[in-house]
């Protein structure tokens, strides 16, 4: 019997349009070197790895009359040339290339009739280098069994591990009268299948009330000419066209300001991200005495039974943040960032950034997917913006010999926010990835430079707080 989507999973294809679409992706920049890593490798590599992730060879199928929730099913059509594409910048491709081209392949959904990912090998970049974008749909990365494609694609060293031959072949389909007994024999068997049945087609029916009415009201202001007032900047109607950008600072700039004003690691980024939305929207016009605060949701690491459990040995919970837009001192909006902070920090339920960086493979890929699907349930709390910090290994990471220089998380917008923001620490460095829609915020790059500048204004405020000698006399000098 086949695998049957969870009415969680069924939530979020439901919830999806062409406007919000929800699928992750992972920009990773590679120097190939001598290693010959090029598009035919990354082919024999995923085809090497794929096994690891079997969700990548299946496809959802619908259960005539939707008596029951779809199930998974093998490809029988199942092409790896298909989901792996080859893509390339003019030579010599710049930041700002890559940039626009990542915008431009998250606008665009994913196939619903095939898996659902698509891995592109992107050539053309300055200095030899090239760039890996992998994209998965939600749905995929569960977090119970399966993890992202891309935590399985890396290695600790140049030479790639030899696995075994995966001799894979799709299992035959299931016939429609098949699936439709199934449906009826598992909901006698187990009253939960019919209850979730029922409960996931009820939701599909409010969402689709609920888009129904956005759109009536959308009308109606169009027809007014009058425009919907957003609660804010972070706000708006989506488009169905997205900007990219990146931002890599150096990871031994936070633990600076953390010996200096205490705290963690994650509540620097936290006042970095906080700073930099200050900043912009100063830029923009907004007066910062009418917002003191955005709220966002920032999914965080917990070991608690009581939530789900995933495959990476942690589980997921959102935490609701204010971030103090409204402070003008950074030290003052790092204090009051990590004081939030606190009292999760001391439930005990906190996971350790060091444990989470040992994780086998290159987990934040998986952790950065689970963290939207943590967002996008508790959307509903009202937050501006979803923020997923997520640290990862501190040593060199390789794809069949390259290694990966940088890497940064392209995260989905949810419905009715214009921003989402990504973080990931690796190998000395800490990378954003600023996901904007593409008319609503045509000034994201404003915001990268932003971060930049919060970020030098703490380490700043950290150089000043330090103790100095006495005027009048010198440190001893070191030979």
């Amino acid at each position: 019997m086949s695998e049957r989507l969870r009415p969680r999973d069924l939530a979020f294809l439901a919830s999806e349009s062409s406007s919000a679409p929800m699928h992750n992706a992972t920009l990773e920049v590679f120097d190939p070197g001598d290693s010959g890593f090029d598009y035919a490798r990354l082919t024999e590599l995923i085809a090497d790895r794929i096994a690891f992730v079997p969700r990548y060879r299946q496809r959802i199928q619908q259960v005539p009359g939707r008596i029951a929730n779809p199930v998974w099913v093998d490809d029988a059509r199942f092409d790896l040339s298909f989901h792996v594409r080859r893509s390339g910048l003019p030579r010599p491709g710049t930041i700002e290339q890559l940039r626009e081209l990542v915008g431009r392949i998250m606008s665009r959904p994913l196939d619903l009739s095939r898996p659902l990912w698509e891995v592109y090998f992107i050539e053309g970049l300055s200095e030899g280098r090239v760039a890996i974008l992998s994209k998965s749909h939600q749905v995929l990365v569960d977090g119970v069994e399966t993890v992202d494609l891309g935590q399985v694609l890396l290695d600790t060293t140049p030479q790639a591990k030899d696995l075994d031959a995966d001799d894979w072949m799709p299992r035959r389909p299931p016939t429609a009268t098949g699936l439709a007994v199934d449906a009826v024999v598992e909901s006698v068997r187990d009253p939960h299948t019919l209850a979730a049945t029922t409960r996931s087609r009820a939701e599909s029916l409010l969402r689709g009330a609920s888009a129904t009415r956005d759109r009536v009201g959308q009308v109606v202001n169009a027809l007014a000419n009058r425009r919907p007032h957003p609660e804010s900047p972070l706000s708006a109607h989506l488009s169905e066209q997205r900007r990219f950008v990146t931002v890599r600072t150096d990871l031994e700039d936070y633990r600076r300001v953390r010996a200096v004003h205490g705290g963690s690691v994650n509540d620097v980024v936290l006042a970095t991200v906080t700073g930099a939305l200050r900043a912009w929207l100063m830029a923009r016009g907004t007066p910062s005495s009418g917002m003191r605060q955005l709220k966002a949701m920032v999914p965080m690491s917990v070991i608690d039974d009581d939530l789900e459990a995933t495959s990476l040995g942690t589980q997921i919970t959102g935490h609701l943040v204010a971030l103090p837009i409204g402070e003008a001192s950074p030290v003052v909006r790092l204090h009051q960032v990590s004081y939030a902070f606190q009292a999760h920090s001391e439930t005990g339920r906190a996971v350790a950034a060091n444990r989470l960086a040992g994780i086998a493979g290159f987990a934040p890929t998986t952790f950065h997917a689970l963290g939207t699907r943590v967002a996008a349930d508790e959307v509903r709390r009202g937050f501006h913006v979803a923020v997923t910090n997520v640290p990862g290994p501190q040593f060199p990471l390789y794809a069949a010999g390259a290694r990966m220089l940088e890497t940064y998380p392209v995260q989905p917008l949810l419905p009715g926010q214009a921003l989402a923001i990504g973080i990931t620490s690796y190998d000395g460095g800490v990378y954003y990835g600023l996901t904007a829609d593409r008319d609503a915020l045509p000034d994201v790059q404003l915001l990268g430079q932003c971060v930049t500048e919060a970020l030098e204004e703490l380490v700043d405020s950290s150089s000043e707080s330090r103790p100095r000698a006495p005027r009048g006399r010198r440190k001893p000098v070191k030979k």
